[in-house]
């Protein structure tokens, strides 16, 4: 396991270094479910004992840890700490940061979704640095079937379920690429949940691609969807399987672990 404590840097004179210890000890002992002992928390810290001891002491102290024998071990205090903190924070607003630095990093758009009726609902959206003719909000809708957040989300129905939204569904042609043939989008939508992603390249808008993937609860069930949508011009399709999704996959998990927690 690599070292957790951050030193100091020249670029960090205003950091508490021993609250930065701190802090590495207790994700150590995060890893370790049944506690560590001293000397085991000294050498994955790559602290002295008595720099441990004191470390480990005042965490036991604070109620952030207990001592059972030789092995020090977190309390629930941490969790409390979590839950309160996560009370106050909805889920899309957790995403924000999460989705703000997959955009920056790409330069591109990242939007999240969720499945109503025919169409996907944005619930989350930050905005790349490069302009898309269509104009996407929290709160836009668009039709599912030839949208990549909505092949994701319609990926999540069974059998049945996919074959009355297919049979009910408002299908019309948005480009002269967009996929309109039922059975074909029914494969389009197991292809998505076979990968666990889904590419739509110009089939909403010419000039205009997007990828998704799912955020899942912890059930294994699909609650929303995540994507990048970028100008055709910037990605091509094997690209943003290459660029963007794994990004975006990481993205996920890290939504998904605040799920996990509620």
């Amino acid at each position: 396991m690599e070292n957790k404590i951050v030193s100091n840097t020249a670029e960090g004179r205003d950091l508490v270094g021993s609250l930065q210890k701190g802090l590495g000890v207790l994700e150590i002992l995060a890893d370790a479910p049944d506690g560590m002992t001293l000397t085991e928390v000294a050498k994955e810290a790559g602290l002295t004992r008595a720099g441990a001891r004191r470390l480990l002491l005042t965490l036991v102290a604070s109620g952030y840890a207990r001592q059972e024998d030789r092995r020090f071990i977190l309390s629930a205090r941490l969790l409390g700490l979590a839950r309160t903190w996560m009370g106050g924070a909805t889920l899309w607003r957790y995403a924000e940061p999460i989705m703000r630095r997959i955009s920056e990093t790409l330069g591109e758009s990242c939007s999240a979704a969720v499945l109503e009726g025919e169409e996907v609902v944005y619930v989350a959206r930050v905005a790349g640095r490069r302009i898309v003719s269509v104009a996407l909000n929290v709160g836009t809708r668009l039709p599912a079937f030839c949208t990549s957040m909505g092949r994701v989300l319609l990926s999540d129905l069974d059998a049945a379920e996919l074959t009355r939204f297919l049979a009910q569904a408002s299908i019309s042609a948005k480009t002269e690429r967009t996929l309109t043939d039922r059975a074909e989008l029914a494969e389009a939508v197991a292809m998505a949940g076979a990968s666990g992603y889904a590419i739509v390249d110009q089939e909403l808008e010419l000039g205009l691609r997007s990828i998704a993937v799912p955020v899942r609860d912890m059930g294994g069930h699909i609650v929303a969807a995540l994507n990048v949508s970028t100008q055709s011009a910037r990605f091509t399709c094997a690209e943003m399987e290459r660029t963007i999704l794994p990004l975006l996959q990481a993205g996920a998990r890290e939504i998904e672990d605040f799920l996990a927690l509620q």
